[in-house]
């Protein structure tokens, strides 16, 4: 079967726009983003220097050239923010750059941060897609991971969500959990499913260095699945969602039909967006543009009227190219050969050789309608594919 066709949502002068909130009520025992919990006290600061940076960058001679299709607030949990100064900031993004007619404008959510009065709030400042970080429907599990909302507050606050007006929904799920089955996942999964949502980021979770996570399954306190544990999970989520009308268009991502994420595929497809905000990373034509991690110190470099940058990289094109190809490769419609050609004057086929060659001949990658693209058998290694074309 041929995979989707997704079309590109931003060529030429157009663009995204990030903005990172890095506040959150608490920290889960999985997290290593950029987010901080306690910290209530420094978001109205916090935002009054990020509308500060959207004002001074909405100036800059690269923005003005810009139609931005794209606005995404992620975190963090951005809805830990007040009503008032979440809406400001949309409308303070929206009036200072230039946008084009009827933008994706995305935020991100816990549970327990959504109330009818915010959910209105934001409909009218324009936010028209809402993204839900629930996880897990199961109570066992959602204490295991430290989440500080329950199974009851995810259907409850899609129910509000539904009822402010918001027709566009994605539901964050995870799976291999510790102690997690392939029968738990399905029943997650089930119970998702029933609230009907738009889209499904499904993750399958990583255990990163260095946090609370990590330590326990050090320790022996938590016993992840096996690896044919989570290919069973896997099986069970390709059963599911395909039978209830959901593509998926990504490694993680599903979606019912004219439900893709646009802003998410201008990431895989390596265009520009703006970052904005403390740790988000920009990618201005190929030029990585990272600001400090610290909210304290991104503060303090606005209040000074200092630039907030920690590192600017800008990439050679054969590294901008193969960055290009192995984000490309994540979605199901794969890359153009003709459009990688066109973008960089270097040929897929010709620049990896003997290394391509070999993905063909196994049948990871498969080659077609001059596209390159995953095979099915692919996707569940697709990182161990990936590798060996960085």
């Amino acid at each position: 079967m041929s995979a989707p066709a997704v079309n590109s949502p931003a060529k030429g002068s157009q663009a995204a726009i990030y903005l990172h909130i890095p506040f959150c009520r608490t920290k889960c025992l999985y997290c290593s983003f950029n987010s901080h919990a306690g910290r209530e006290g420094e978001i109205a600061g916090y935002l009054a220097a990020l509308n500060s940076h959207i004002r001074r960058l909405a100036g800059h001679p690269w923005c003005r050239r810009q139609t931005f299709f794209s606005l995404y607030i992620g975190g963090g949990t951005p809805t830990i923010c007040a009503a008032e100064l979440l809406s400001r900031l949309i409308s303070n993004c929206l009036a200072s750059f230039s946008f084009s007619p009827d933008p994706e404008i995305t935020v991100e959510s816990n549970p327990n941060t959504l109330s009818p009065a915010k959910l209105q709030a934001l409909r009218q400042a324009g936010a028209n897609r809402l993204s839900i970080g629930v996880q897990s429907f199961s109570p066992a599990q959602l204490q295991r991971l430290g989440r500080s909302h329950t199974a009851e507050d995810a259907s409850l606050s899609f129910a509000m969500a539904r009822e402010a007006g918001f027709a566009n929904i994605n539901l964050d799920l995870m799976y291999g959990l510790p102690a997690q089955t392939a029968e738990g996942w399905q029943q997650t999964l089930e119970t998702a499913i029933s609230l009907a949502p738009e889209h499904f980021s499904l993750y399958e979770l990583m255990v990163e260095e260095r946090t609370p996570l990590a330590a326990l399954v050090a320790d022996g306190q938590y016993q992840l699945p096996s690896e044919d544990q989570v290919a069973d999970m896997e099986i069970v989520t390709a059963g599911l969602l395909a039978g209830r009308g959901y593509e998926r268009y990504e490694i993680s991502n599903y979606a019912r039909p004219g439900f893709v994420c646009r802003h998410n595929i201008n990431y895989w497809q390596n265009r520009s967006w703006l970052g904005l905000g403390a740790g988000a990373v920009g990618s201005l034509a190929g030029t990585k543009v990272t600001n400090v991690a610290d909210p304290q110190v991104y503060v303090q470099r606005m209040s000074s009227n200092e630039e907030p940058y920690s590192d600017m990289e800008c990439l050679c094109r054969p590294a901008l190219f193969r960055e290009t190809m192995i984000m490309g490769l994540r979605m199901l419609a794969g890359v153009s050969i003709n459009e990688l050609e066109e973008r960089f004057q270097l040929s897929p086929v010709a620049y990896y050789g003997q290394t391509l060659q070999t993905l063909l001949d196994q049948g990871l990658i498969v080659r077609d309608d001059g596209f390159l693209r995953l095979s099915s058998q692919a996707l569940p290694i697709a990182n161990q594919v990936l590798a060996q074309l960085v």
